[in-house]
């Protein structure tokens, strides 16, 4: 089947969206800052569409957070569709481990493990506590400290100490269920990098990256009557395995959630996408809007980045 063609399984169309570009990774600006990260050529975004009859009152269900009905259509639609759609086969990218070339998945997914992101944030308000803590200056540099090491990274600055030492005098700044935000989540990716990653002095790059592929990936709309803008997209982190043997599909809430009766958790065991070796800065985050009909697919693999 073509690329742009509609596939179809359990009742939901995929059709692979090529024309659908992403400016918040491929700018001079940012793709000189994924160089310096280790992070270019190992990330990239890719758009889906579904084509889907709901209910209104399911399409409501999309927008409203927490475990709503619709976070169990779109769980099946994962399990039972995206990743056995003809459409989506061939041209869902992942990073070879071998050769580390951009491939296809290649092998048939018998089980998904999907965690609910949450993603509420509305304003980049949400870091000013960097530098109401003295972690960043305000003149915006990040504030050394002492080298350690936080395996594998290199800890040079208390922003990295925040984000990744939990002894750490100020880690407790961001609560678990910050930690757990979908735009605290890109800043910390960003921040971490890839292998050789050459951090920056500065706080500006990281925010003005995260914000910019967080709006390129999340979308908003204005409530029809309050007026007020509001998140409408549910973000989901992806893996995709090959084994049969670890429990059922499985849905993972947020750490202040509870799991729903019937949905089993899994192990590592027979991981195949994003990669079977897995790395705390390796995922694929799923971003849909159920409105648009749209999945935005968010890929990053652990290693060396382009150099040249």
């Amino acid at each position: 089947m073509a690329a742009g063609e509609p596939g179809y399984l359990g009742g939901f169309y995929f059709r692979f969206l090529p024309q659908r570009t992403f400016s918040s990774l491929s700018t001079r600006e940012i793709t000189s800052r994924l160089r310096q990260w280790s992070m270019l050529g190992r990330i990239q975004a890719q758009a889906f569409s579904f084509d889907q009859t709901f209910q209104p009152y399911q399409k409501d269900d999309f927008v409203m957070v927490g475990m709503g009905r619709s976070l169990l259509i779109l769980l099946g639609a994962l399990h039972d569709a995206f990743f056995k759609d003809p459409n989506v086969i061939p041209n869902l990218q992942l990073l070879s481990d071998s050769s580390g070339q951009w491939t296809t998945l290649g092998t048939e997914v018998k089980n998904i493990e999907a965690i609910n992101v949450p993603c509420t944030q509305l304003s980049m308000s949400f870091f000013q506590r960097l530098y109401d803590e003295n972690i960043v200056r305000e003149s915006g540099h990040i504030v050394k400290c002492l080298d350690s090491f936080c395996d594998p990274f290199l800890v040079s600055d208390e922003l990295r100490k925040v984000l990744l030492m939990e002894d750490s005098e100020k880690y407790e700044v961001f609560s678990p269920l910050e930690r757990d935000e979908f735009l605290f989540r890109l800043f910390k990716h960003l921040c971490l990098g890839g292998s050789l990653c050459q951090y920056e002095d500065m706080l500006k790059p990281y925010l003005e990256t995260a914000k910019l592929i967080y709006k390129d990936l999340v979308s908003v709309r204005k409530h029809p009557r309050t007026k007020e803008i509001q998140i409408t997209s549910s973000v989901f982190k992806v893996k995709a395995y090959t084994s049969c043997c670890a429990f059922q599909t499985g849905l993972k809430l947020s750490p202040s959630a509870s799991a729903p009766k019937g949905l089993g958790l899994k192990d590592s065991a027979g991981v195949c996408y994003p990669s079977a070796k897995e790395h705390e800065q390796t995922f694929s985050y799923f971003v849909v809007d159920p409105i648009k009909r749209h999945v935005n697919v968010l890929y990053h693999c652990y290693g060396v980045g382009e150099m040249a």
